[in-house]
């Protein structure tokens, strides 16, 4: 059975992270604090060789990892950008406050927060809501969502082989979802958000997607 290493980091820190906007396919630039949490990320991942490098098709994770790879000098490998693995897309409430866009979507539901919604209903739940709460309802429900990422974990598939270790650079609540759909049974919890810059893994094989660690830390 082919089994390709997959370790997820998130994107340093943005400014729209700092000033607590919703961020899915909007985007804005990494911070001071941002390009520091690239680089203690590649400090953290410099003995791993990647076979392949990948990260969605935004500017923060495409320049989030390529400060991982430049400290990473056992891999020589091309950086792939791919839009299937962006953030969640968030539709009407791109760029809005956060606070003020869960509580718009989750009161409806009896649930003040994102981190509300998550316990009550779980997450693929809350991607269901906003679609629904969104006025033009564009933001992504679960299944637009996961027919997305299925063709992304296809293509992890395809380009790899086994044995590989694989560096994807993404976003908060996209290892988020990955966690919770793949890792809920053997313990993970997400109620909290992986930290700018902390690394995930999984283990990708033809059966399908086993979390080995979720949000660690790299300290520099």
């Amino acid at each position: 059975m082919k089994t390709v290493t997959v370790y997820l980091v998130r994107h340093g820190q943005t400014w729209f992270n700092k000033f607590n906007k919703m961020q899915g396919w909007s985007d804005s630039p990494l911070t001071e604090s941002g390009l520091a949490d690239g680089r203690r990320a590649g400090e953290a991942l410099k003995h791993i060789t990647f076979t392949h490098a990948y990260s969605s098709d935004t500017m923060r994770a495409n320049n989030t990892a390529k400060l991982v790879l430049a400290n990473n000098f056992n891999s020589h490998v091309v950086l792939t950008a791919t839009p299937l693995f962006r953030e969640q897309f968030y539709g009407y409430y791109e760029g809005e406050d956060s606070a003020k866009a869960w509580y718009a979507v989750g009161a409806p539901h009896g649930a003040r927060t994102f981190k509300e919604l998550i316990e009550k209903f779980g997450v693929d739940a809350t991607k269901d809501f906003m679609h629904e709460a969104d006025p033009f309802h564009d933001a992504e429900d679960a299944l637009t969502y996961w027919t997305r990422l299925q063709k992304g974990f296809k293509m992890l598939r395809d380009e790899n082989q086994n044995g590989d270790n694989v560096l994807l650079v993404t976003h908060g609540t996209t290892i988020r979802s990955i966690i919770d759909k793949f890792g809920k049974d053997d313990g993970f919890v997400v109620t909290d958000s992986p930290r700018n810059g902390s690394i995930s893994k999984i283990a990708l094989t033809d059966e399908g997607v086993k979390v080995l660690s979720y949000n660690e830390l790299a300290v520099m």
